[in-house]
Formats: C-alpha cells, structure tokens, sequence
C-alpha cells in the first residue's frame, strides 16, 4: 500500500470514527429525554479501504410506534369518559346509603304506606310530604349532576380542540424541517423525533393515523378518515354551548369542514379523548337523564288527582308538581323541576290532610267531600299507583316497563354497570399503553451503558487513526529526508 493510499485511508477513518463519536455523545445527551431516539451514524467502505459516513438515522420501530399511538388514543378517550361517569356516580350517591334516590323513594313509599293505614295522624301526612321532598332534591341533585358533567364535557372539547390546533401547527413547523432537511441531505433525524413527540401528543385528543410520503413527508387523518394534515394543517373547529339543559344538543366537532362528533357525524372518531368527551357529552349524561325524568314523571302521575265532580276536567298535579298545577306534556327535563306542591307542605302554608281528601286543585278534585278523618282510600290508591307497573321511555337502555322504585333502582345499576365497564376497559388500555411505551424504549431509546461502551471503542479507534496519521507523517518526513 503506498503511503498516500494509507494516509487517505487514515484520515477518512478519523473522520467517520468522529462522526460517530459524535452521534453517541448525542444520545448520551438525550438520554432520559422523553421522545429521544437513538441516533445512528451509517458508515460504508470503498474500494482502497476507506471509511465514510453514508448519513446519520435514528432507531425506529414503525409497528411498536403504532401501536403506542393507538393505545395512547384509546387510554386517553377511556379515561375522559371514566371521570364524567364518577362524577355522575357521586351526583346519585352510594346506592347503599339512606341519601341515594333508591332509597328516597323507598322512604316516601313507606311514609306514604303508614300514612294510609292511619289517614288520622298528622304527624305520619308531614313525614310523607317530607319524604317527598326528600326524593324530589335527590331527582334534582342527580340532574344538576347531569348537566354540570355535560357542560364542563363541552368545555373541555373546546380545550381539546385548542390544543390539536395548536398541536397541528406544530406538526406543521417540523414536518417542514424533515422534508426539507431529507431533500438536502441533511441530518433530520431531530426533528423527526420532535415530528413523533407532537403527534403523540394529538393522539392523546382523537384518533390519529399517519402515513408517509416521499421525503420523509407526512399525512395525518383522524381514525374516522378525515384529513387532519396535508402539506398544511387543516382547520379543527367548535362551538361551546355555555350550559347544556335537559334535551340540548351540543355542538359537533369539524375537521376540515366535516363533523367528526355528535350523531350525525360524517366521519366519526373513534378514540382519543375528544371522542371520550363526545360520548359522555352526547350520549351516556342524556341517557341517564332520561332515565331521571321518566322517574320524575312516574311521581308526578302517581301523585295526580283526577276530576272527582264528574265535570270531566283534566286530570292535574297533586303532590308533585314541575312548576305548574297542569300536568307536564313531556318528561324532558322534569327531574330538574320536580318540586312538592306548596298546597301539601306545611313549611308554605300547606297541609298534608289535601293528600288525604283531595283538592289540591280545587273542589272538583277532593274526593273526601265530608272530611273523615278516617278516610284512607285516596292515600291507599297514591301507594298503589306509586308501586304499580308503569311504561317508561324506551331509549333510556333499561327496562321500560316497571314500578317507579324498580326502574330507579334498574338506573342506579346501568350507571355502576357503564363506570365498572369503562373503568375496566381504561385499566386494561393504560396497561397496554405501558407495554408499548415500554417496548418502544427497549427498541429505540438510549441505554447509557451500551452508549458508553460504544463511545470508548470508537475513542480506541479514532486513537488508533491518529497514530497511523502520525506514523505515516513521520514516514513521509523521513522520506524528504532521504530525497534532499
């Protein structure tokens, strides 16, 4: 080998060995930093011999990426659908407890029971009005608790919606410097680590698949199919509805100009947490809802007085009542408004003997006419309709045809049955999503050993690259020597 071979050969070896001790001081930086990827220098040889640098890449694992996207998508969607159910739990209360609505009602059944074995006691008409207003603050409780979890539901999205906008852009800015960076020839594999990092983030927000391009170029589409980036960001808007009531649709979520929330969805998503919201938002807050109200409006129509003066009046409220003497057309919204009617409730001037003889609303509804005391067939048909087979609402997803008592009771179970399903469901996604993280890291994270062990066998070899430098030079010198 002539000695300029061996000197060319030398230096591009000092330089490829630089080049790769560069990139494990790189890693040893990022070590511990989330989203860092282990930075690799791909070297080739030539023909003489010599060493160099083709480009530096990073470690990657598409199929484990992937599946970390979508476990963060699915974890995240769980969980936002998880707490609103917790909160819904805690607005009904332990359904063990003596403040649950199952047992309000139980309550008011009984009071009203004693009260009609003994229509001559006051005390026991007081003790049922008061067990009627009881369930009455439980129905609106629970309802509070309804609207409050779907409004701050829709606060939320529109926080969510922020935030992938914001996310986007960012994407954007990256995606730029990987495209542009791949088309030079330039070592890009930073911003493709920080182009992983925000589109983990989105994922969190709704569902996300990517999909790759020439240089290094990236497309996003939601998990429903609409375009979320293309070249550019695509406009991700919403509307909040400041208080969401009984009945009240919110406001879809566009992508690009199409809905991807709500029931009419073009392209729904799928996951993520804008879905989770969705879900609570526009489908399990309302069906609990209507569960409320059909028990809202079984009190009401067991509780009504009918025309008793054969004038063929229209039958109104008696004990409970949603705000007005006639009966409510509808039962959208009721648990909200149910209230005990002020005629029974001593604390207004009222007196419970109206629930005994009749006549809340007037003379044409009283049914004892001659004021006995004894008279307890009003106060025994009231627990009768109270306790009998009603039909109720057919979209509320429990059984429709029951008592008032069963069917609150059949409520409480669907919410602790949809919190223990959910809360399962978002256990066994954070757990997957653990596993694909970590997995992720074992194959293309920073080990600080390895780097380090990597790091002094290349400091041996740019040592050893130095010294034949330096032997070829002190050859060439003497050489010079010998020609003078």
């Amino acid at each position: 080998m002539s000695l300029s071979l061996a000197l060319n050969t030398a230096r591009s070896s000092l330089s490829a060995t630089s080049t790769q001790i560069d990139a494990t001081a790189r890693n040893i930086a990022n070590a511990g930093q989330a989203g860092a990827s282990r930075k690799i220098a791909v070297t080739t040889t030539v023909a003489s011999g010599g060493a160099y640098v083709v480009s530096v890449s990073r470690a990657t694992d598409s199929a484990l990426y992937a599946r970390m996207i979508g476990a963060t998508s699915n974890a995240a969607g769980s969980q936002a659908l998880l707490d609103g159910l917790d909160r819904l739990k805690e607005g009904v209360g332990d359904p063990t407890g003596d403040n649950s609505l199952t047992a309000r009602l139980g309550a008011l059944g009984d009071a009203l029971g004693q009260f009609a074995n003994a229509p001559d006691d006051p005390a026991l008409g007081a003790r049922t009005v008061t067990a009627a207003q009881d369930t009455a603050r439980a129905l609106n409780t629970a309802a509070a608790a309804v609207h409050a979890v779907r409004t701050d539901a829709d606060a939320a999205m529109a926080r969510s919606v922020a935030r992938v906008n914001d996310l986007l852009q960012r994407f954007g800015v990256e995606n730029d410097a990987v495209v542009k960076g791949t088309a030079s020839g330039a070592d890009v594999t930073d911003a493709q680590d920080r182009r992983d990092s925000v589109l983990a983030s989105l994922a969190e927000e709704m569902g996300v698949t990517a999909v790759g391009r020439g240089n290094g170029d990236m497309v996003l589409y939601t998990d429903g199919g609409a375009t979320l980036f293309e070249t550019r960001p695509r406009a991700v808007s919403f509307q909040t509805t400041p208080v969401l009531t009984a009945g009240m649709a919110g406001k879809a979520v566009m992508v690009d100009g199409v809905s991807v929330t709500g029931t009419d969805a073009a392209m729904p998503l799928r996951t993520g947490r804008i879905a989770g919201l969705a879900e609570l938002r526009d489908t399990t807050a309302p069906t609990f809802e209507t569960q409320l109200d059909g028990i809202a409006r079984g009190l009401v129509d067991a509780f009504a007085e009918s025309d008793a003066s054969g004038a063929g009046l229209s039958p109104m409220a008696g004990m409970f009542t949603a705000g007005s003497a006639d009966l409510p057309a509808g039962a959208t919204g009721l648990a909200a408004r149910l209230a005990v009617n002020p005629a029974v409730d001593p604390a207004q001037g009222g007196t419970p003997t109206l629930l005994r003889d009749g006549g809340i609303n007037g003379a044409a509804y009283q049914v004892n006419t001659g004021g006995a005391a004894s008279f307890g067939d009003r106060l025994q048909q009231q627990s009768d309709a109270l306790a009998a087979v009603r039909d109720f609402d057919a979209s509320s997803r429990i059984p429709s045809r029951s008592s008032v008592a069963d069917f609150a009771t059949a409520s409480t179970g669907w919410l602790e049955g949809q919190r223990q399903a959910v809360a399962a469901t978002a256990d066994s996604e954070k757990a997957l999503l653990s596993h694909a993280s970590d997995a992720l890291s074992n194959a293309t994270g920073i080990n600080m050993d390895d780097e380090y062990a990597r790091q002094l066998d290349l400091e041996r070899s740019y040592q050893a690259s130095s010294k034949l430098i330096g032997v070829i030079n002190s050859l060439y010198d003497a050489l010079l020597q010998a020609v003078r």
